[in-house]
């Protein structure tokens, strides 16, 4: 791919960036998670690039950029709003589905990513899905006691429909929690001032098509925002769940019910990765004004 030079804006003067939103998770539009994801990042600033995903109104925005390490094929920036994360995982799908869309081919057999966690390899699989291998979780072992009692009493659960819980920190600091069902599952009442500041992620067995089901919440302008279907997330609790025996090498988890999305991510623990995949749609190409 090539990056355009002489992108800084001059004067407040804007210029015509490709870009594309996508709806990760689906192959249906407006069932997935959108992603906005400008192709040309050259010369934005930091400032620039969160005024813009906040613009966006969606979850994630994020920014092509020509790679620092020789092993990437490209790198990106990714914005969510208030924040810069260091690594998302519907974002990564979706821009990478941009980034072959738009003409690019790896230069190995993977096509790798750097992002704020470092390098990101994402493979082909059946049709025209996507998969990431997931980072190494930054933080992992059972959630303190005060943590629990928090998203417990924050989420109006009962204490006994908790079948266990795991950091799931891989990036986002997410904070795993199994539920004994989908009842639970779709029962919590949001407590906004219990569970500032906190990443969190149920999951629990499906009665559906798919192995399990996933809700995950997470701090936003108007405190806890409800995810439709979250990459980072499933690749967390695949970790977990495939390293701690409580769920088999490869499953399917549906998100987004409760939002009147349908989101679809595919597990698969191959050797010592442990891959997360799914189908991605084109909604929206052309350029914006940046």
């Amino acid at each position: 791919m090539s990056f355009a030079s002489g992108a800084t804006k001059e004067f407040g003067v804007s210029r015509q960036r490709a870009f594309a939103q996508v709806d990760v998770f689906t192959d249906t539009a407006t069932l997935g998670n959108p992603v906005a994801v400008v192709l040309d990042g050259a010369g934005l600033s930091t400032e620039e690039m969160q005024a813009f995903t906040e613009w966006t109104n969606l979850s994630e925005a994020t920014f092509v950029l020509p790679p620092t390490s020789p092993e990437a094929d490209y790198r990106v920036r990714i914005f969510c709003p208030g924040r810069e994360l260091p690594f998302a995982g519907h974002p990564t799908l979706g821009t990478c589905h941009a980034w072959l869309a738009a003409g690019n081919a790896p230069a190995g057999e993977y096509v790798v990513q750097e992002c704020g966690v470092g390098l990101v390899r994402i493979r082909r699989t059946e049709g025209d899905s996507l998969a990431f291998a997931a980072p190494p979780l930054a933080r992992f072992g059972p959630l303190e006691e005060s943590e629990l009692h928090r998203i417990v009493t924050g989420m109006g659960l009962d204490p006994a429909a908790v079948l266990d819980h795991q950091w799931c920190d891989n990036g986002p600091g997410w904070r795993g929690v199994l539920l004994r069902s989908t009842e639970d599952l779709y029962s919590v009442s949001i407590d906004p001032h219990a569970l500032a500041g906190m990443d969190i992620g149920l999951v629990a067995p499906s009665d559906g098509d798919a192995d399990f089901e996933v809700r995950a919440f997470f701090p936003g302008n108007q405190g806890i925002t409800e995810d439709p279907v979250t990459g980072s997330l499933n690749a967390a609790l695949g970790q977990w769940l495939i390293g701690a025996g409580l769920a088999p090498d490869s499953y399917t988890a549906l998100q987004g019910l409760a939002l009147g999305r349908r989101g679809l991510v595919s597990i698969e623990r191959d050797g010592s990765d442990v891959w997360v995949g799914g189908q991605s749609v084109t909604v929206i190409q052309g350029e914006v004004a940046l």
